[in-house]
């Protein structure tokens, strides 16, 4: 069994991160997920959320919108819509992005309004922990 995973954190930007980490949890849309070096193979949709990156006794966090994470044995790559670095969160523009998202879902109906309220559920949850 491989001591370590190799993780790569990918948005549309750029790339936030690619290395070697003890384990990634991940905000997926069915539940969140605990990856681990020798994970079985698997292709999870993310939902808005955190991902953390645990490596040798530390902790860093990133913030994510949408996306997909792709587990296989070589590792674990997660292509993000939208991901920055938790530390650059800014609390006013997440706040503002709370007031346009429950502004757009009032009248909305089905999967679009289940996918944006699991969005809204992920923004305040990232308000409240900041």
């Amino acid at each position: 069994m491989a001591d370590k995973l190799t993780f790569s954190l990918v948005s549309p930007e750029r790339e936030l991160f690619s290395g070697e980490v003890d384990q990634v949890d991940i905000p997926g849309t069915e539940g969140d997920l605990g990856v681990l070096p020798n994970h079985s193979p698997i292709m999870a949709a993310i939902r808005t959320g955190a991902i953390k990156v645990y490596n040798d006794g530390g902790v860093t966090e990133y913030f994510v919108q949408g996306g997909f994470a792709d587990v296989t044995p070589d590792g674990l790559t997660v292509l993000a819509e939208r991901a920055t670095p938790l530390t650059d969160v800014n609390r006013t523009a997440i706040e503002a992005e709370i007031a346009d998202v429950t502004k757009r879902l009032d009248g909305l109906e089905g999967e679009a309004a289940l996918a944006m309220r699991q969005n809204l559920d992920g923004l305040n949850a990232l308000v409240g922990s900041l």
